[in-house]
């Protein structure tokens, strides 16, 4: 396929693959017709006819070349797929266009400091898990690393004191940066300002610029509460201390917090269900114990039985 790409690559094998898409054609009727010279035609004939995509025969004093249509159809395939894939809807280009989208809009919006100050975004989430299960999801820096970033993000640091005046930090990096051996992507910091076991958390983050000071502050209020089986998570956030470098954090917090809150949900639905798991598989292995144990008497009533007789 990458020979193939690299022979088709060139304006005037590309300009014979046409003529010879039309018909089977010699040397010299190709280089007149391409308007190039016969031995250049050659060579660009040969270098086709090595990637797979032509075919030749000699009649005679002439060499007549002919299109091979399946390598041709084998990349149109190929190349099918790989534009399917980046037209999944939902998917990370469609994810990516919606941002690329609201960034140029913030960009223009972004003339002063204090331009966003006021906005303020609501997410709702319903949850698998008691109140008491979601919470350390929320306030454990080990759970927090699962679930706190977007899907193209990975945290890198963490710190989150769960308690009134408690610090946060948190850095992330690409999540193909598995070395670390690329800038980091982002960093935040803040302070905890309200905590309620089970029921609120509240606190201010700011995602830093380059040069360290703050793009915005972000006031996070979080409120759980129980419902049914599982627990109704509320997550509120309004914007301060806006600067006019602020606007490609403000850009992403839509998408980049549904996501995080996405993660969870999926988080806390994966440990339900491997915690359900565990339970069946104790489940029955407590009753192979039992069944073997009553076979085990079963066999020894048995012996004793002829034994006396």
């Amino acid at each position: 396929m990458e020979a193939l790409l690299a022979a088709l690559a060139d304006p005037v094998r590309w300009r014979l693959v046409s003529l010879l898409a039309e018909q089977p054609r010699p040397v010299g009727v190709l280089a007149q017709l391409a308007g190039a010279r016969q031995p250049q035609t050659t060579k660009h004939l040969q270098n086709l006819e090595r990637a797979g995509v032509v075919t030749s025969e000699r009649t005679g004093q002439r060499r007549i070349y002919a299109l091979r249509p399946a390598p041709l159809r084998d990349l149109a395939d190929t190349l099918g797929r790989i534009a399917a894939a980046a037209e999944q809807v939902g998917g990370p280009h469609a994810t990516y266009e919606r941002y690329e989208r609201g960034l140029h809009a913030e960009r223009l919006a972004a003339q002063e400091s204090g331009w966003v100050d006021g906005r303020s975004f609501t997410f709702h989430r319903s949850l698998t898990g008691h109140p008491e299960v979601v919470w350390r999801h929320l306030t454990e820096a080990a759970l927090l690393a699962h679930w706190w970033t977007p899907d193209d993000l990975r945290v890198s640091e963490l710190v989150f004191e769960a308690r009134p005046g408690g610090r946060i930090v948190q850095e992330y990096r690409d999540a193909e940066d598995v070395d670390a051996s690329h800038p980091v992507a982002g960093r935040a910091e803040g302070v905890v300002d309200d905590v309620r076991p089970g029921e609120r958390l509240a606190y201010r983050l700011s995602p830093l610029l380059p040069d360290g000071s703050p793009a915005f502050t972000a006031h996070i209020d979080m409120d759980l509460g129980p419902a049914g089986t599982g627990s109704d998570l509320d997550v509120h956030w309004r914007i301060t201390d806006s600067t006019i470098d602020s606007a490609d954090f403000v850009a992403g917090i839509e998408i980049g917090v549904g996501q995080s809150l996405d993660k969870l949900a999926t988080t806390l639905a994966a440990d339900a269900d491997a915690d359900a798991d565990a339970d069946a598989d104790a489940d029955g292995t407590g009753s192979t114990h039992t069944q073997s144990a009553d076979a085990e008497r079963t066999t020894t009533e048995a012996t004793d039985t002829r034994s006396t007789k």
